[in-house]
């Protein structure tokens, strides 16, 4: 696979000619989901949701099918019938050549005093693991993690503890639109020195193999 970095929580992951993408939410590049086959979306907050930019991907692609939690199929079925799934913790299914595992519940904490929604993570072809915003272990060997590096919902600590726990053999930086340039050398010393795997982190753009 080839995985390209977006900005903020959206990736885009490429094989044999056809295209996934996760998370292409509105502080996402307008045009961050644009000729995807395959898209998935981990909970409904508005940074991972666009339903604009999924519309438009459905609209203009009619082999074209998305994969979300209830919270936000729910918001989209009705306009494209059998085109729009609805998953939750231990699923699996295969889209256009890529095959999915579908972890976890529950967005991380916020405070206390927030209701937490619903959150899944992807497993993609058994290799990259996106969590959304959680720290989902998904209980299977996890080659490249997109870890959520910087929220309102997590400490440093926190992050290269779930990079431990994991055990990927590299993580790569995502959710991270609101971290400041200054403080990027920060974490990635931290999360580099500490985290016991790879760090990588890349510009809106930019590309890896997965």
């Amino acid at each position: 696979m080839e995985l390209t970095k977006k900005r903020h929580a959206c990736v885009r992951l490429e094989k044999d000619g056809q295209t996934l993408v996760i998370d292409p939410g509105g502080f996402s590049e307008q045009d961050a989901a644009e000729g995807a086959d395959v898209l998935l979306v981990t909970h409904e907050h508005p940074d991972h949701f666009d339903p604009g930019k999924l519309r438009a991907v459905l609209d203009a692609r009619p082999a074209a099918e998305l994969w979300a939690l209830a919270s936000v199929a729910g918001q989209l079925a009705a306009g494209y019938p059998g085109r729009v799934h609805t998953v939750g913790q231990g699923d699996t299914f295969t889209a256009a050549g890529f095959d999915v595992q579908v972890h976890g519940e529950l967005h991380a904490v916020i405070h206390p005093d927030i209701p937490r929604v619903t959150n899944v993570g992807y497993l993609v072809d058994g290799a990259v693991f996106h969590p959304g915003d959680a720290f989902t272990v998904p209980g299977h060997p996890v080659d490249t993690l997109l870890l959520p590096v910087h929220a309102p919902w997590n400490k440093i600590s926190e992050v290269i503890d779930y990079v431990r726990e994991v055990a990927p053999r590299r993580c790569l930086d995502v959710h991270d639109a609101l971290l400041a340039d200054l403080a990027r050398p920060l974490y990635d010393t931290h999360v580099g020195n500490l985290g016991g795997a790879e760090h990588l982190r890349l510009a809106p753009g930019e590309g890896t193999e997965g």
